[in-house]
């Protein structure tokens, strides 16, 4: 019996210590860490640097001249006498149409015309016996006016016979051809335009047009606007879009860097030309047109490539400055916490250009400050790795403050420390 007794009281006290040793893991669980609570803290000098200001915004690569030539009249084509990719210069032959109708209804014209213009003459000369001078000055001013309408005819002849040769509307190099020889081209009209940051038509596409083979075809393939297209490839510009928010600070003359997806090595210095007045909007985003000028484009560039562009909108050399995460803005007052005697304390300041990485400080600070940045401690685990592995986790590198604090979208603005 007493033994019985002992067996009970030892599998009571190991049941008593299993609990306890859960509760206890439970608690440790779900109890916040003193590490997680607990802020970290480091400090950086004001220093002298120079701080950008950016906006970013995606464009594409535009040529500052497109023509669209297209055959004022109908008629069947006999020649053309370009390809994709020749060079031409405004006003050079490009393709022609059968002019054989159109030569017929100058020839008989001109005949009329003939023939009206001896009238006329034959008139002064000939007696005018049996008509008053009222009477003879009717029958002059009657064949006057044949003549005049004659040679109206004549004009407009001459005019539709030039129409069946198509030139260029003005120099550059051939984009498209939109059609062959032995089809029949419908009239249109020619002309060009200079790159907008919209799109746009400079001229009306061509309508159906029967081809040699007798299938019927378009006289304008999809996204054209003309039988020949011309497109000027050494005044190449950068179409771009910029947020409501920042174009108020996009203003023309400003340098700007444009990188191409497909060259992301080799930037391009390239100028704001200029920024429209008036907005596109695509649902609820509002935006505005803007032109950039490329300073030295290099070779091979064509339009339609997309890229990257970032606008200086301003700039401050040999300023103050301390890393823009230092600095608390709410409403128009900023502050930053200093350390001061070994405490911390709040400092009201005035900033000027406020870059992505770093702020200008105009006046509440002094070179060699020390500024205190504070980030919130990750969890225990990763807080430990952290530290393991490089120290504060919280904080980026160097001048530019919190690596990941603001980093923004389109728009942003970019410190140069």
């Amino acid at each position: 019996m007493t033994r019985l007794r002992t067996r009970t009281w030892v599998l009571n006290g190991v049941l008593v210590v299993l609990l306890g040793g859960a509760a206890f893991g439970i608690y440790q669980a779900f109890s916040p860490s003193a590490d997680t609570a607990q802020a970290q803290t480091r400090t950086t000098p004001v220093r002298r640097a120079t701080v950008t200001e950016t906006v970013s915004a995606a464009g594409t690569v535009a040529s500052g001249y497109t023509g669209a030539a297209n055959f004022t009249s109908a008629g069947k084509v006999t020649a053309i006498d370009v390809k994709v990719g020749d060079v031409v210069s405004a006003g050079q032959k490009l393709a022609t149409i059968d002019s054989t109708q159109a030569a017929k209804q100058l020839q008989v014209a001109k005949a009329n015309l003939t023939v009206a213009e001896d009238n006329l003459d034959t008139s002064g000369t000939s007696s005018t016996s049996g008509q008053t001078g009222a009477q003879a000055q009717d029958t002059t001013a009657s064949l006057q006016a044949k003549v005049d309408q004659a040679q109206l005819d004549v004009d407009n002849a001459q005019a539709a016979l030039d129409a069946t040769v198509l030139t260029a509307p003005g120099a550059g190099t051939v984009t498209a051809v939109n059609g062959s020889v032995g089809q029949q081209s419908s009239s249109g009209s020619s002309g060009g335009s200079g790159s907008s940051s919209s799109t746009q038509s400079s001229t009306s596409s061509g309508s159906g047009a029967q081809s040699g083979s007798g299938q019927q075809q378009s006289s304008s393939s999809s996204g054209s606007s003309g039988f020949i297209e011309i497109t000027d490839m050494n005044s190449l510009l950068v179409n771009t879009s910029i947020a409501e928010i920042d174009v108020s600070k996009v203003k023309a003359g400003q340098q700007s860097t444009v990188t191409l997806n497909a060259l992301p090595d080799k930037p391009i210095q390239a100028s704001v030309s200029k920024v429209d007045l008036t907005p596109t909007t695509s649902g609820s985003v509002v935006s505005y047109g803007a032109q950039l000028t490329l300073t030295n484009p290099p070779s091979g560039l064509r339009p339609g490539q997309s890229a990257s562009v970032v606008v200086t909108v301003a700039e401050a050399d040999n300023v103050l400055s301390v890393p823009a995460a230092a600095v608390q803005t709410t409403g128009t007052t900023s502050t930053v916490t200093v350390q001061q005697n070994g405490n911390t304390v709040p400092r009201q300041v005035e900033i000027g250009v406020r870059g992505e990485a770093t702020v200008e400080i105009k006046s509440g600070l002094s070179e060699g400050d020390s500024v205190v940045m504070t980030a919130a401690s990750p969890s225990a685990t990763s807080g430990t790795s952290g530290q393991r592995s490089g120290g504060l986790g919280g904080f980026g590198g160097g001048q530019g403050g919190f690596t990941g604090a603001q980093q923004g979208g389109l728009g942003g603005g970019r410190g140069r420390g």
